[in-house]
């Protein structure tokens, strides 16, 4: 039998934008619009339902095997974002908190880290403390204007598809774990 070919990588990001992604550690994501569509659903009994894509959730775990912490830090709170953090592995996370800033620093400082190693995808005014202070912020197309005028990267994907997969791989390329993990996976 013969050895496979080795796989390229298809993924392409602007060199400046590696360079400003190297040295990330820790990755804050809002919920709503990000690993989310942003629509709010409701069942008939008033629960909270959330649509979240598998190729996001395969990202946050493959940041996780390059040690890189993702976390979350959302306004609202849900059953159903609990149990994908969970199934997920994340275990940095705040729920329910208007003010995101503080609730960042405290997870970055659980961490052993500062801004300088942060980076953060929000697509509202919530999330702008965050992605001023990051040193990579990111959103998805059709985050609010303010957001994106502060965005270093804004993603191709759509929020809650593939948005999320999208930062992931950037920073997965930036640390140099991409390639690694993309040859592990098509043996």
């Amino acid at each position: 039998m013969t050895a496979l070919p080795i796989l390229r990588p298809a993924l392409n990001f602007a060199p400046e934008l590696l360079l400003q992604a190297q040295g990330i550690r820790v990755v804050f994501f809002d919920v709503d619009g990000v690993l989310t569509d942003g629509g709010l659903y409701f069942s008939e009994t008033g629960e909270t339902l959330k649509r979240f894509h598998t190729l996001d959730g395969h990202g946050i775990k493959l940041l996780q095997r390059a040690g890189i912490t993702p976390a979350v830090v959302t306004g609202r709170d849900s059953a159903a974002l609990r149990a994908r953090l969970k199934a997920l592995g994340v275990a940095h996370a705040r729920f329910g908190t208007e003010d995101k800033r503080p609730a960042a620093e405290e997870i970055l400082a659980e961490l052993g880290l500062d801004w300088s190693a942060a980076a953060a995808m929000g697509d509202d005014w919530p999330d702008l403390p965050l992605l001023r202070r990051a040193a990579l912020a990111s959103a998805p197309p059709g985050a609010h204007a303010e957001v994106l005028a502060v965005a270093h990267h804004v993603t191709q994907r759509l929020p809650g598809a593939g948005a999320v997969r999208e930062l992931c791989d950037l920073l997965l390329v930036a640390s140099g774990a991409y390639a690694r993990e993309l040859e592990a996976a098509s043996r």
